[in-house]
């Protein structure tokens, strides 16, 4: 019975690059945008901030809506808002007396679609027949690296090739991705998260669970153990080694991102024989160990190799915590994967914030805001020895 669930997994994967696609892509071109439609920077800036602010409302909405309309549906609908902001793209700006107001509108499109995906895909998997749902969420996230890695790589060389200026294709070619995969999520089967006949935990009955407590906090450090450096990785690079922002793009996040999908991907192929709970201790003092490297060795190229090792420490964090909900709270269901959800973009947005504000109140000192930075992965290694005392709830 399982391998027939093959291609709706695969299309789960696939559903993480288009993610990774929506919250990639775009920022590539803020330079381009601000030189072409003469917008300010403090605009441009604003993009990101409303991209992930969109996603974290379509999270918490989400518990109201798609158990009602149907995983398929929710899937499907994903998709299409994904395509469709990324062609609205590349005609809005010219349309609107506003080009700020149509990358704007686009950038909602895209960041609604973008935000269910990721309230989606991890409960789709979830549910699907497996031998080891811990691996097949490991490698189902791992995918969202090498869609980021890819995006860039991609992108990068066909601006060089096909110059900037023809950027409209590419983001055509990309918005073709979510399309194909809303066909294959039309035809793919989807199984039920919870059996049928019972239903899953209500808000109020989750937030009575002291366990789930913990996991959201647990979210909320995986993400701001990964982002707190991720976002700081290049200007490392930049600064430290004294290089272009192309190449510290390439030597900072994508280095960064490379390596915590080869943690996810690892772990995707042999997590049969690994522990879980272990392979999460191990982790996050590999991540401890990484911070206090980028924060106390005076040599830049140490650092950027510590921030690279810090993407392979945190690579298990996200997946690992959806596992652990999954396997304490059996009939979480929607709800908890969409609070998961949340936590886990409010930790990606504040982990980095905490850096900036530390980093910015004592001289733009960037190690001080990182060391700084190392509470996120201390109190989730607290958390994963909490959860592994105690007792699975049902």
């Amino acid at each position: 019975m399982e391998h027939q669930y093959n291609k709706t997994i695969t299309a789960c994967f696939v559903g993480c690059i288009v993610q990774a696609v929506v919250n990639n892509f775009t920022p590539l071109l803020f330079l381009f945008f601000q030189r072409s439609y003469h917008i300010p920077l403090s605009q441009i800036t604003l993009l990101v901030t409303f991209n992930f602010g969109i996603q974290l409302m379509v999270d918490l909405l989400s518990v109201g809506f798609v158990d009602r309309i149907g995983y398929r549906a929710s899937m499907i609908m994903a998709h299409v808002l994904s395509a469709a902001g990324l062609i609205l793209l590349t005609v809005l700006p010219e349309l609107l007396p506003s080009p700020f107001a149509g990358i704007l509108i686009a950038v909602m499109i895209y960041a609604v679609g973008g935000g269910l995906l990721e309230v989606l895909v991890s409960p789709v998997v979830e549910a699907c027949p497996s031998d080891n749902k811990e691996r097949a969420m490991s490698m189902l996230h791992s995918f969202y690296c090498w869609g980021h890695a890819g995006v860039v790589l991609a992108s990068t060389l066909f601006f060089h090739v096909a110059g900037i200026g023809n950027w409209k294709i590419l983001a055509v070619f990309w918005a073709l991705i979510p399309i194909g995969n809303a066909v294959a999520f039309a035809k793919v089967p989807i199984a039920l998260l919870i059996e049928e006949g019972e239903s899953g935990l209500q808000l109020k009955e989750l937030f009575r669970v002291k366990v789930f407590w913990i996991l959201l906090i647990m979210m909320i450090c995986a993400g701001a153990s990964e982002q707190a450096v991720s976002q700081w990785a290049s200007t490392f690079a930049e600064k430290g080694l004294g290089i272009s922002k192309t190449a510290g793009d390439l030597a900072g996040p994508m280095a960064f991102a490379i390596l915590m999908g080869t943690s996810r991907l690892f772990y995707g192929r042999y997590g049969d024989r690994i522990d879980l709970d272990r392979f999460m201790v191990y982790s996050c003092c590999l991540c401890i160990l990484s911070y206090l490297g980028i924060s106390l060795i005076p040599v830049p190229q140490f650092s950027l190799i510590a921030c690279a090792v810090c993407g392979l420490s945190v690579g298990i964090m996200w997946p690992g915590t959806f596992s652990k909900a999954s396997a304490a709270l059996p009939r979480g269901g929607t709800a908890m994967f969409a609070l998961l959800a949340l936590s886990g973009d409010i930790g990606c947005s504040g982990g980095p914030t905490l850096v900036g504000m530390v980093s910015g109140a004592l001289g733009d000192d960037l190690k001080i805001g990182v060391l700084a930075g190392i509470v996120f992965p201390v109190l989730l290694l607290a958390g994963v020895i909490l959860c592994g005392k105690m007792k699975r709830y049902s």
